[in-house]
């Protein structure tokens, strides 16, 4: 079993450092989105990166719509990678929606992180009563149905708004990798993402936490990440990063990189 997930989800380790990194990335981008931040750690860390069972670098066959209806099945998967690599400890650099499931891991197994550190992550995306996600239910229907009915067109609009920053190739690579995914798995993933709420979770965090958040992200507001710095059971800092979108790491890796690298260090 353990064997055929890393094979399954592309499982990589690279560098040589003592302490372990693992880097997950979020909805619609593969391990690829790492690409420009790995450089600046694999001198001093081992990095273990990995594809979400969505991501469109797996085969679509691995994808269980049963299974992957909940986000506790990501991490099963996050989890059965760290136990069949012998990871007894490790920090965790989670993004977007993978934040959420080194969240749930930690709850799980507390022992096997000694940091989390969740890039543009949320709890619920939808507004509520005395919370604001971003999102009113409408929006996001009307999202969904944008991507039914033209998965093309719905890609060419939703990636320059996610990247936010005008940085062409940032773009032109999340695209990229919103193409390589199945319309009906992305379709699924959505809404499994936009309609979870782990609000109710937060406290029972424990592990150290750092979120970066950029100055205007059109998926997750800057009030999410006071939200989680207030309710994360464990000590949670907040790093700000003066740019623009939901992915840093893809617009802005210069920035964002010694920012993580800060963090690690403060653990």
């Amino acid at each position: 079993m353990g064997s055929l997930l890393l094979k399954a989800l592309n499982v990589r380790v690279e560098g040589n450092g003592d302490k372990i990194l693992v880097f997950a990335h979020g909805f619609g981008t593969d391990q690829s989105a790492w690409q420009r931040i790995l450089p600046f750690f694999t001198q001093t860390y081992r990095v273990i990166l990995y594809d979400l069972v969505c991501a469109g670098s797996v085969n679509p066959d691995y994808f269980d719509y049963r299974r992957y209806s909940i986000l506790d099945a990501y991490v099963d998967d996050l989890l059965n990678i760290l136990d069949t690599l012998g990871v007894e400890r490790c920090f965790y650099v989670g993004h977007s929606v993978s934040g959420m499931i080194g969240l749930l891991a930690s709850i799980r197994r507390p022992e096997l992180f000694t940091k989390l550190i969740l890039i543009g992550a949320s709890p619920r995306f939808l507004n509520d009563k005395d919370y604001h996600g971003g999102f009113e239910q409408g929006e996001i229907e009307t999202l969904f149905s944008a991507m039914k009915a033209n998965y093309e067109a719905w890609v060419n609009g939703f990636a320059p708004l996610a990247v936010g920053a005008d940085v062409p190739d940032a773009v032109r690579e999340f695209s990229r990798t919103l193409f390589n995914m199945r319309p009906d798995i992305t379709l699924f993933v959505s809404r499994v993402v936009f309609n979870s709420d782990l609000r109710g979770i937060l406290g029972m965090v424990k592990v150290p936490c750092c979120i970066i958040q950029t100055s205007k992200d059109v998926s997750v507001p800057a009030s999410v990440a006071e939200y989680l710095k207030t309710h994360l059971g464990g000590k949670t800092t907040v790093e700000l990063l003066r740019t623009e979108g939901h992915l840093p790491h893809l617009s802005a890796p210069a920035l964002l990189a010694p920012v993580i690298r800060r963090a690690l260090s403060r653990s």
